[in-house]
């Protein structure tokens, strides 16, 4: 596979995980909005065992390329570059909320949210909060035994962890998925070949992974086993099936990301689907502004009542949380004004050298 192909399914493989991500934000948002549920509902929990796990799979499979560059540069292109849009979007994010919140609590209880979020991670922007942790932990160990770190990172997502602290319990959860991407790339990539040379059987091994995920997710566990389900699993569409036991879930985190990593390569050849290679490409741009335009058609639809199917009111607003941000990059690129939301400033590096500081933030 050349070097081109490669990112074309890698884009579109990240073009669905970012759809997933604001799906399950915009749905429950507007179930929880509503009172009850509608029948997005059950696209979000199809989705949840796979959702996040493809996504930080496919954040660690270029890594080897620049695990081995000299700290400076590598503490500027993993660490400091996710850290600058975390803190600008974290302070756009709580401006529009600080109101409501200084009302509500006060304005020493809103300022005090403020400062916690860069503890415990604000809203939606967890996902680019941990990866610099999983790079900097990354390079610390990349000399242990690949076997070693699998296994241990394997044992964290099957322990139930559920300490309260967001980035304890997702690095706990999540790892073994981004450092399989890191250290397993080469078999990743070979399995995305077979799978784009092979479409007959690579489609009939999708139905029937989507028709045992789908059992596992909705078939309910049974009581005696109920313990070992996490008690939040609710507010990020879980529903207490048996995808969501120890062992079943981590065996269904790799099996979806290999399934989304196959529709990426099928995806990937068929022109009309060039919107999602875009789409994925820049998916932490998606990632980073869609809560405004998702929050706003959510309350619009709220408020006009025009529709009263709430599964279909949370498939507009997933539409609009992905629209939303790409309206808005388009108008800062035609405009050439406002690309420090996208874009890091040289100002913000520390290599003090803007040509080179100075990249999109999908840039690998």
């Amino acid at each position: 596979m050349s070097a081109s192909a490669r990112v074309d399914w890698v884009d579109a493989a990240k073009g669905l995980c970012i759809i997933f991500v604001v799906m399950v934000h915009a749905v429950l948002g507007v179930e929880l909005a509503a009172g009850e549920n509608g029948w997005m509902h059950h696209v979000v929990s199809w989705a949840r065992p796979f959702r996040m796990p493809d996504f930080f799979l496919i954040s660690g499979l270029f890594l080897a390329l620049t695990i081995d560059k000299p700290w400076r540069r590598y503490l500027d292109r993993k660490v400091v570059h996710f850290a600058y849009f975390y803190v600008l979007w974290v302070t756009i994010q709580f401006a529009f909320k600080a109101p409501g919140m200084a009302i509500e609590d006060g304005v020493a209880t809103a300022a005090s949210n403020f400062l916690h979020a860069f503890v415990q991670p604000f809203g939606t922007l967890w996902f680019i909060y941990i990866l610099p942790i999983f790079f900097v932990f990354t390079r610390l160990i990349r000399r242990l035994p690949v076997w070693l770190v699998v296994a241990w990172a394997a044992l964290l997502e099957i322990l139930p962890v559920h300490t309260g602290w967001l980035i304890f319990d997702e690095f706990c959860a999540r790892y073994v998925y981004f450092y399989a991407g890191y250290a397993l790339a080469k078999l990743i990539f070979s399995f995305a070949d077979a799978a784009r040379a092979r479409t007959g059987t690579t489609l009939v091994a999708l139905g029937v992974w989507a028709v045992v995920n789908a059992a596992l997710v909705f078939t309910p566990v049974p009581p005696a086993l109920t313990f070992l389900v996490a008690h939040e699993i609710g507010h990020t569409g879980g529903i207490g099936g048996l995808a969501e036991l120890p062992l079943v879930s981590l065996v269904l985190g790799f099996l979806g990301a290999g399934a989304v990593v196959a529709v990426g390569t099928l995806a990937a050849r068929m022109a009309s689907m060039s919107w999602l290679t875009w789409l994925g490409a820049h998916s932490i741009v998606v990632y980073l502004a869609f809560f405004l335009p998702m929050a706003v058609a959510r309350a619009v639809l709220l408020k006009l009542g025009v529709i009263d199917d709430i599964g279909t009111m949370g498939l507009l607003v997933t539409v609009a949380g992905v629209s939303g941000p790409v309206i808005l990059y388009a108008l800062v690129q035609w405009s050439g004004y406002g690309r420090w939301l996208f874009e890091r400033p040289g100002w913000a590096s520390l290599e003090h050298n803007r040509a080179k500081a100075e990249r999109p933030i999908a840039a690998r």
